[in-house]
């Protein structure tokens, strides 16, 4: 009888991998995560029109230089962008996207409340109240 030996399996000593970063949107694009999804959906519920879309943009005004629009869209032009995700879509005008390009409309709860919040890499500064937006 003949002892035959197997190889011992040896811990790696190497650090894990990280998890890979989600890949942030492209400058012309802009991500809706699953929470700002739902609670579209909740409030299309509501509205009782399941085509119903949201239109995001900014306009001149505020505090600091510019305002962010939050409104249901009752028409698509044809210059519009459509971004859609979870169920869900948003429109947004060519002019907005210059400054709403790469950014993450997400939906927040917390403490202070909940809303939806612009995870916006192009802004520079907002004011204390949340409603304005510097670019």
């Amino acid at each position: 009888m003949s002892a035959t030996s197997q190889p011992i399996p040896v811990p790696s000593t190497a650090p894990a991998a990280a998890p890979a970063p989600a890949a942030a949107p492209s400058k012309r694009e802009i991500d809706i995560t699953a929470e700002a999804a739902a609670e579209i959906a909740r409030q299309r519920e509501k509205r009782g029109n399941p085509d119903a879309m949201i239109r995001i943009g900014v306009r001149g005004g505020g505090c600091t230089g510019f305002t962010y629009v939050f409104e249901w869209a009752e028409q698509v032009r044809a210059t519009d962008r459509v971004f859609s995700a979870h169920g869900v879509s948003i429109v947004v005008d060519p002019k907005s996207l210059v400054y709403l390009g790469g950014m993450q409309l997400d939906f927040v709860r917390g403490m202070m409340g909940h809303g939806f919040k612009f995870n916006n890499p192009n802004a520079k500064g907002s004011c204390g109240c949340g409603e304005s937006v510097q670019f």
